[in-house]
């Protein structure tokens, strides 16, 4: 089985533009989270998936491997399909998230890992949650699943509703996990996915997982212990140099 893994990388961010480039203590974003990626030993090659010359330029320059994608894709799942269209011979791509410039290989390995079941056409990671403030962020979207490890429903509101429990009580009263937007998928499956119309439950959410769960796509689930930070906006940069810089 071979794996390939892509990162997609865009310039026009909303919230932070040109963040692939930004300069975290020496060093790009876009560099170090290709450097952490290339840590994985599951993956048979690493491409950045991007819409702008200049970070193109610039992961060729420090030796990276980068295709150019369409400036209209409305998700990295669209840019990843679109650079499986231009190359062949992978069973399966990850699809890393291009913000997370310390993301733990072993999650990379570990989704991976979930393949080596034949069954499987879509992966990702939880993650168990243990402070109320993650509960109630409507950023950080949760999941329920089933015994068997399959979602069954993804949201930005705390699911399961616990009736009749002061919500200061919930986390106490049941596991709840997280989604850590990390997503393998099957040559075949991302294909198909990629061409289907927005569901109601994703326009709902604004969740993309939303759309194959109601189109009835199975997704399989791994529970990780690790925390990466992602640098979604400027002064996320503070919390990365807190914890990996002591600055």
């Amino acid at each position: 089985m071979k794996i390939i893994g892509i990162i997609p990388a865009r310039y026009d961010s909303t919230r932070f533009p040109g963040k692939p480039l930004i300069d975290i203590d020496g060093m790009t974003m876009i560099e170090r989270v290709y450097k952490q990626v290339k840590k994985c030993e599951s993956l048979h090659e690493i491409i950045v998936a991007t819409d702008d010359q200049r970070i193109a330029e610039h992961v060729n320059k420090f030796g990276g491997k980068v295709i150019m994608t369409s400036k209209a894709h409305q998700s990295g799942t669209d840019r990843c399909a679109e650079v499986i269209s231009k190359i062949t011979g992978y069973d399966v791509a990850i699809n890393i998230q291009g913000d997370e410039p310390y993301i733990n290989p072993n999650q990379i390995d570990q989704l991976a890992a979930l393949f080596q079941d034949s069954t499987i056409d879509i992966g990702t990671l939880v993650k168990r949650i243990n402070q109320e403030s993650e509960l109630f962020n409507e950023n950080i979207p949760k999941v329920v699943f089933n015994v068997n490890s399959i979602a069954l429903y993804f949201s930005r509101h705390p699911i399961p509703f616990q009736r009749g429990i002061e919500q200061n009580k919930w986390l106490k009263n049941h596991t709840y996990f997280k989604h850590i937007g990390i997503y393998g998928y099957r040559i075949k499956t991302l294909n198909e996915i990629t061409n289907l119309p927005v569901s109601s439950f994703e326009q709902s959410e604004g969740l993309e997982q939303l759309r194959w769960l109601q189109n009835g796509y199975t997704i399989k689930l791994a529970e990780t212990n690790l925390e990466t930070i992602a640098v979604d906006r400027p002064e996320d940069l503070e919390a990365i140099k807190k914890v990996y810089f002591n600055k």
